[in-house]
């Protein structure tokens, strides 16, 4: 496969991953679809840290845009060196979307294995800290949260998504690092005729 086809499919393929994050975040601000607890300060620190928004949306969707950018025609020039320029801004632009996906994974993953922020017994607590993440397996104790009503849950999928996806373009952004990486130093494989 010819560098700018790759680069074009890695870039298709983290445009909704990244718009994936950004719409698991904003659904982790608003647990069951209900406004009522972000205002008051009940939702967990790994939500409002907006790992899903900042790091697996914004900062991997430039990569995405121009890793596409970098598999077609672009404002840079055309030709050899035209392409050679937008595969040099895809490697920054990946190793920037790594850094995101990274901080994406880990606040996630840190955010399954505490749990969220609930009410139990009276009390808003992280109660399931302690448990490193084995209430994942007891759903018994996921009723136990009160408020708000199916917290557990949402947060498990929804983190959970965003550790996936946040998996998937850290090796999708490192695929275009060595793809762009080849590509300014050997170039396209493309011939001219050739539909971009």
């Amino acid at each position: 496969m010819c560098t700018g086809k790759c680069s074009r499919f890695v870039g298709l393929s983290l445009i909704p991953l990244s718009l994936t994050c950004i719409v698991a975040n904003t659904l982790l601000l608003v647990p069951q679809g209900k406004t009522t607890w972000t205002n008051t300060g009940h939702l967990s620190l790994q939500v409002w840290l907006m790992a899903g928004f900042l790091g697996g949306g914004l900062m991997v969707l430039c990569p995405g845009i121009a890793a596409v950018r970098a598999g077609g025609k672009g404002c840079c020039g055309a030709g050899c060196c035209g392409n050679r320029c937008r595969m040099l801004r895809s490697i920054f632009s990946s190793a920037f979307g790594v850094l995101g996906a990274i901080y994406c994974l880990s606040v996630s993953g840190a955010g399954l294995r505490i749990g969220p922020k609930c009410l139990m017994d009276s009390r808003w607590d992280y109660h399931f800290r302690d448990t490193e993440g084995s209430y994942l397996q007891n759903r018994t104790l996921w009723d136990l949260c009160v408020e708000p009503p199916g917290v557990v849950s949402w947060n498990v999928t929804l983190f959970s998504l965003l550790v996936a996806a946040s998996c998937l373009e850290i090796v999708l952004c490192g695929v275009q690092l060595v793809n762009a990486t080849l590509g300014v130093f050997c170039g396209d494989c493309r011939k001219k005729g050739t539909p971009r």
